[in-house]
């Protein structure tokens, strides 16, 4: 038995990018084979490598370290002598029973330890390039799909394919979590017809409400699923004032990393274009009544629209002036803000 075998184990699957949880025994109350320190690197499959207790100890662990590669979260367990095999979530610590006869408890704590996820990039303009160099400076590795490209292009890259073709782009990349749509007017409609194939968690595209809104139109008229196009989230970034290509990278990179570790994909001007698409759906809407001061106009319009109450409620903070012109039409008039 090799304590240590961990080690050389855990380099190796980080070196092949892939996701497992290192263990280690943090008490250890005999009757225990395993001690306070011991350490072992558990894969998704149910491999140990290292010394972590005996077998009754291990279908707790793998169970657990299985839960821990899907959501990300680290895990303390609790293994204890008992009749029943039961689990028992006590806040801070998840118990296991176990009716083995050789007794002992034992606490773990599980650690994932996730591959590095990918952020593909289509485009090559001054924000796609300020992306690709962002990115893998907050652990993401990167591919980028572009006309013409070369991987000289972009040395930050670990692909680069130098086609924005949709069956192409699916036969070589074929799915990634993280999309960012920066073609900023060269090839838009394809840039986004090669993101969509990819089926991605989250996809952002770098426009404004309204070029994004002309596009997307585009694409349900060419024959893309209308619900795919509405979770593309345009503009994006998050809201921080960008105005450089690489202040707009810094504020799309944050968006990803929040989607990244368990948020929406989605940023506070989101909603500003899927109500622009619900404008749209719904031109035939009565006129905008006048309604209470300080926002109670906008809600009213955003009602009109058909917009379901939590994008009312963003969209009220975070929409373009250019989009308010087309959702909020309602008359002049006065109020207790000063309009």
């Amino acid at each position: 038995m090799n304590r240590h075998e961990w080690i050389p184990q855990a380099a190796r699957l980080q070196a092949a990018q892939q996701p497992f949880a290192l263990v280690t025994v943090l008490r250890a109350q005999a009757p225990t084979s395993a001690k306070a320190g011991d350490k072992a690197v558990v894969t998704a499959d149910g491999q140990i490598h290292g010394w972590i207790g005996g077998g009754c100890a291990q279908p707790a662990v793998v169970t657990t370290v299985r839960r821990a590669l899907l959501d990300g979260r680290p895990r303390t367990i609790r293994i204890t002598p008992s009749d029943e095999s039961a689990e028992r979530d006590l806040g801070e610590v998840l118990e296991f029973g176990m009716a083995c006869h050789s007794g002992g408890t034992l606490e773990l704590f599980i650690d994932p330890v996730m591959a590095a996820a990918t952020l593909t990039v289509v485009g090559d303009s001054p924000v796609a390039r300020a992306l690709v160099g962002l990115a893998p400076r907050v652990g993401l590795r990167v591919a980028v799909v572009a006309h013409g490209a070369q991987m000289t292009d972009f040395p930050d890259a670990d692909t680069v394919l130098a086609c924005d073709d949709a069956p192409a782009v699916s036969a070589q990349l074929g799915s990634t979590p993280f999309v960012v749509v920066a073609t900023q007017g060269r090839r838009d409609l394809q840039g986004l017809k090669a993101a969509l194939v990819l089926q991605p968690q989250g996809l952002w595209f770098v426009a404004s409400a309204r070029k994004a809104g002309v596009l997307f139109d585009s694409l349900v008229a060419s024959g893309e699923d209308p619900a795919a196009v509405a979770r593309i989230v345009a503009p994006a970034g998050a809201v921080i004032g960008a105005q450089t290509p690489e202040e707009i990278a810094l504020s799309v990179l944050t968006s990803v990393v929040g989607a990244r570790r368990g948020g929406a994909p989605q940023t506070a001007a989101r909603p500003a274009v899927v109500s622009a698409l619900a404008v749209s759906a719904h031109a035939s809407a009565a006129p905008l009544a006048a309604s209470s001061c300080c926002g109670g106009a906008k809600k009213t319009a955003f009602v009109q629209a058909g917009m379901p109450p939590e994008t009312q409620a963003v969209t009220a903070r975070t929409a373009e002036p250019a989009l308010a012109t087309t959702i909020v039409a309602a008359p002049p008039q006065s109020s207790c803000c000063g309009g």
